[in-house]
């Protein structure tokens, strides 16, 4: 039953991109060099290729991309019939067809917009504008100073000020801390993950960092979670992102500012005009927002990681 579905799906898959073939695949299929790639079938002397294989995969829904290996007979039965019906197709005359013409002439327009697009971003991405975009960056996000450290979180200030007194008489903080915290790092000695001003609730923030390396609270610090007692194991500047780390993040970013900038010179003096929604009695069509348009390349925020393990001294 479960065969029988995969094969639904794949048949499915195979007919939808007979009949259409996406513009972002095309781009990829047409730069690629039939040459280089494995031939892995051929259908009455015309040759399939590795390269079409791996098209048809990756038009597979998630789910079954990672049942490939047992969907391969089905998939090259697929690729082979869609080869056939492409022959027939031609045998037939239909390359001639009305319908055909039409539907090839929507797919030409998609892939020469979007090629267009590309290659005008292209045109304005350079790797010197990267290089300005790498620096302002660094100017705008200078090193901070980040902390390494241990507590022990306990319920009462007595209890805080019992271990204090303990550390006085050369207790050790680590077993201290497995042995009396109640917080989860506890188990670890105390030991916490490094963390930066503004991370922790602000009580024991502020108390972390106005000590100095190799010392512990004098006094314990209280927060909501309850009572510390800090260890200050080390204070460093954290290390800037190198360029090669950032450069497919800052390349996506020029990309959006630079495709927005391809729509608004385009629009500039361009007969625009939207119907869509518009009353009867018809009022002046505005331009669509160009900052809305979907075809804009996809840029993903990035934000730091800083969560933190130990529920006690964490400031969410």
């Amino acid at each position: 039953m479960l065969k029988n579905s995969f094969a639904t799906v794949v048949l499915a898959t195979g007919m939808t991109v007979a009949m259409a073939l996406p513009p972002v695949l095309a781009q990829e299929t047409a730069s690629s060099e039939p040459e280089a790639s494995e031939v892995i079938a051929r259908v009455n002397g015309d040759e399939l290729y590795e390269i079409d294989l791996i098209a048809f995969i990756q038009r597979l829904p998630p789910q079954l991309q990672s049942q490939v290996q047992m969907l391969m007979p089905q998939i090259l039965d697929q690729l082979v019939n869609n080869k056939l019906t492409t022959q027939a197709g031609r045998a037939a005359g239909l390359a001639e067809d009305e319908e055909v013409k039409d539907q090839v002439a929507k797919i030409e327009d998609l892939i020469v917009g979007q090629v267009f697009l590309q290659r005008s971003i292209d045109d304005r991405v350079t790797d010197e504008k990267i290089e300005v975009a790498y620096q302002d960056f660094l100017k705008e996000n200078p090193p901070q100073r980040e902390l390494q450290a241990r507590h022990i979180l306990l319920a009462t200030e007595e209890e805080a000020k019992a271990v204090i007194a303990e550390l006085d008489g050369g207790a050790d903080f680590a077993a201290l801390a497995k042995e009396r915290s109640t917080g989860p790092s506890g188990a670890k000695g105390g030991e916490l993950p490094p963390f930066q001003a503004g991370q922790m609730v602000p009580e024991f923030s502020d108390a972390a960092f106005a000590m100095e390396i190799g010392s512990y609270s004098a006094v314990p610090v209280k927060t909501q979670f309850g009572f510390h007692v800090i260890l200050l194991e080390d204070s460093r500047l954290t290390e800037p992102p190198v360029k090669a780390d950032m450069e497919e993040q800052l390349r996506d970013q020029l990309s959006q500012t630079a495709a927005q900038e391809v729509y608004a010179a385009l629009r500039d003096g361009a007969e625009i005009e939207v119907l869509l929604g518009q009353s009867e009695a018809g009022s002046a069509g505005g331009e669509a927002d160009p900052a809305s348009n979907e075809m804009a390349p996809a840029m993903q925020d990035q934000t730091p990681d800083g969560g933190e393990v130990d529920s006690a001294p964490a400031s969410n």
